[in-house]
């Protein structure tokens, strides 16, 4: 139980700080409004560092499912632990996404575009194209995982990992963050896509069902190719 909910913690902290960014970017009347995409990569990558040092002594700090699954397909983490770390995963998602909805509650209602209040939650392609989004999912996850099976391989402080992790992040989200918005975690995107669609938001459109598939289904790709990849290359 510690560990789950560790991973509701840190999944809440991510979301919290990183869909926060989001939100004091596009939303009106924020201080934040329009400092655009070098503000919301780095806002990520902070959320990621204060997450898995919040609890990653306790769970390893997954905070996103496909990480969790991919490390179970290539023996690294129990299959038996797989489904609680989810759910916690999403549950902590949901809450991050419900507190960013308060914290900027009255920021929603100075915002007329619906597609920038559910930008707040989830993420969207600029070029909707569901074959080419997932592929730009799969490889952001690839590297993603790929990145922490490097970063946790090398010989490296306790204290110094986390920070390399929100550096991978932060490089991920500058360079391949622009067609969709680099999702790279189901639980990321979907947790607050339930959120936008459930909360009494003023004027803020459909939740884009039909784009969500994509970014549950090419992170849990792209994160097992990223496992199955780094351990072909380099087993321990």
């Amino acid at each position: 139980m510690e560990k789950f909910v560790a991973e509701i913690v840190g999944t809440m902290i991510l979301i919290l700080l990183g869909d926060g960014v989001v939100a004091n970017v596009v939303l009106g009347k924020t201080k934040g409004q329009a400092s655009g995409w070098i503000v919301i990569t780095t806002g990520w990558a902070m959320a990621v560092a204060m997450a898995v040092y919040a609890v990653g002594r306790i769970s390893g700090a997954h905070i996103n499912p496909a990480v969790t699954i991919a490390l179970a397909a290539v023996g690294k983490f129990p299959w038996s632990d797989v489904p609680l770390y989810i759910i916690g995963q999403f549950i902590g998602a949901f809450i991050g996404a419900v507190l960013v909805w308060l914290a900027y509650y009255s920021h929603f209602a100075e915002t007329d575009n619906p597609a920038l209040k559910l930008a707040v939650f989830s993420t969207a392609p600029n070029i909707r194209s569901y074959g080419l989004n997932l592929l730009t999912e799969i490889i952001g996850t690839f590297m993603l995982v790929f990145g922490v099976l490097a970063i946790g391989a090398n010989k490296l402080a306790d204290g110094l990992a986390p920070l390399l992790v929100a550096f991978l992040v932060w490089a991920i989200g500058l360079s391949l963050g622009g067609p969709t918005g680099y999702a790279i975690n189901p639980a990321r995107d979907l947790g607050p896509r339930i959120a936008h669609a459930v909360l009494p938001i003023p004027g803020k459109g459909d939740s884009d069902w039909g784009y969500a598939w994509v970014p549950v289904v090419g992170p849990i790709i792209g994160g097992l190719i990223g496992a199955f990849v780094f351990t072909a290359l380099f087993p321990a």
